[in-house]
């Protein structure tokens, strides 16, 4: 599907910031058009490294005559690049990789966060007149209350909302033992810190989320990925040597979009209260489905730690996330740790979605981000035809398999010309042995038409001549 996306001359030399050699882009395993091609090579060599501020690209008249391919075709390369910020053009001195462009692993972090798995915004803009309308009512009728510091773990109000939403989902729960936290992630920073120590194992798939992956790292925790995630699997994991906790995200994996189903949760809870092996649920995506399934905490209630996430269901917005410790000991422990490390949750923001649990709002935001993705993922269906892909017929994100002799990073940055965000596996991966993948992303701010040449360039790419000699598996 694809190979380099650059050759250098053998003796080439790098003298103030100015390459002396000759870059030259491999565009033949890259579908799509020409011009595209190459400005998709100029950004995976930045990603790697291979071409760095200051460096000079070749003469576009040199480079045509090179590739065999006309002059307008690298002019319109070179312009795409200029325009992605990746080139600066200086006169007769020629085209210049650009202070802005990023390479390495500061190109890696800077896609991580672009590349962030959003929510769609559906088109009636109801979620901004739902914040404005939240506001103005908060502000008239609970005074300044909401402008001052909260108490540790949330305001009682906002943990009460959470105890109630946890409990309709089939996870009975007290307001005594939830906190409000400034996300999920902060959240994972605080069970993390409170519960595992360095040495520690703890389970997880064989792609995670990154957050905690960079947590678990930071405390030095051994992360044991599972080929799949089930009773078996963590038994066998757990003979093998003592595991502390599993990480899980239960619902639409990310990146995987893989969901755990009922009857397995209720095995795997029965086994991790038989193990005493703690449970820590990122449900970031359990709320979407129009009929949630039970989380893995309601089956070892006494042994987990489940996280109900504001961002992925409604918008990167709202700061907010909902947490239930195991009991009311727990929840004041972890809310000492979080406070450490956020102080609170944006007060105004847990008002919100306190306000709109209580007069229905929540569920009508989360429906029309629900009926979003859904067409969206029957576009990506219609789109990609037979293409072989996972996805959540009511998520927002697909992981594609490569074939183990693609890059993922050339195929990245090109869809990227296209405004689709695609993230290489190795951004997720637990070990260092892990499947050729993307996420594609069909959420965040792209619109409809947008999205649709995303995909279709996509589509390019899976079927185009080179893309069948290294085929989509």
């Amino acid at each position: 599907m694809c190979g380099p996306s650059s050759t250098r001359a053998k003796n080439g030399k790098r003298t103030n910031g100015v390459t002396t050699d000759t870059w030259l882009p491999d565009i033949g395993a890259i579908a799509g058009p020409k011009y595209k091609a190459v400005a998709s090579a100029i950004a995976a060599a930045v990603t790697r490294g291979e071409l760095r501020h200051g460096d000079r690209l070749p003469p576009q008249r040199d480079l045509a005559a090179t590739l065999g391919i006309d002059l307008t075709t690298v002019t319109k390369a070179y312009d795409l690049a200029r325009q992605r910020g990746l080139i600066v053009a200086r006169g007769r001195a020629g085209s210049f990789i650009s202070p802005t462009a990023k390479n390495g692993e500061a190109a890696a972090a800077g896609q991580t966060d672009i590349a962030m798995n959003s929510p769609p915004m559906p088109a009636d803009g109801r979620l901004p007149r739902a914040m404005a309308e939240a506001l103005d009512m908060l502000v008239r009728d609970d005074g300044l209350a909401r402008f001052h510091y909260q108490r540790p773990g949330g305001a009682a109000a906002d943990r009460e909302a959470g105890a109630s939403l946890l409990s309709r989902m089939g996870l009975p729960s007290d307001s005594e033992q939830m906190l409000v936290t400034a996300g999920g992630q902060n959240a994972l920073h605080a069970i993390a810190t409170a519960i595992l120590r360095p040495g520690d194992r703890v389970a997880c798939g064989r792609h995670l989320y990154p957050g905690f992956r960079s947590i678990a790292r930071r405390i030095g925790v051994t992360l044991v990925p599972l080929g799949q995630i089930s009773a078996d699997a963590l038994a066998d994991a757990h003979r093998a040597a003592p595991l502390r906790a599993l990480y899980v995200v239960p619902t639409n994996d990310s990146p995987t979009a893989a969901t755990i189903a009922a009857a397995e949760r209720a095995a795997i809870g029965a086994w991790a209260e038989t193990a005493g092996v703690q449970i820590i649920e990122d449900d970031a995506y359990g709320l979407l489905p129009h009929v949630p399934l039970p989380p893995i905490t309601s089956f070892a209630p006494g042994m987990g730690w489940y996280i109900a996430s504001m961002s992925k269901i409604l918008s990167p917005a709202l700061r907010v996330a909902f947490v239930r410790a195991p009991g009311a000991v727990e929840a004041v422990e972890l809310a000492a740790t979080q406070h450490e490390s956020a102080v609170m949750a944006p007060p105004l923001n847990a008002a919100m979605v306190s306000l709109w649990l209580s007069n229905g709002s929540f569920d009508l935001l989360a429906a029309g981000v629900r009926s979003e993705a859904v067409w969206r993922q029957r576009l990506a269906r219609t789109i990609l035809g037979d293409a072989a892909y996972s996805a959540h017929p009511e998520g927002y994100h697909l992981w594609l398999p490569l074939a183990d002799d693609s890059n993922p990073d050339i195929v990245a940055s090109s869809l990227s010309l296209d405004g689709l965000s695609a993230v290489p596996s190795d951004r997720f991966a637990a070990s260092e042995a892990h499947d050729k993948a993307l996420r594609i992303s069909l959420g965040g701010v792209i619109d409809r038409p947008a999205l649709t040449r995303g995909l279709r360039a996509l589509d390019r790419h899976l079927r185009s001549p080179s893309a069948q000699a290294a085929p989509v598996i």
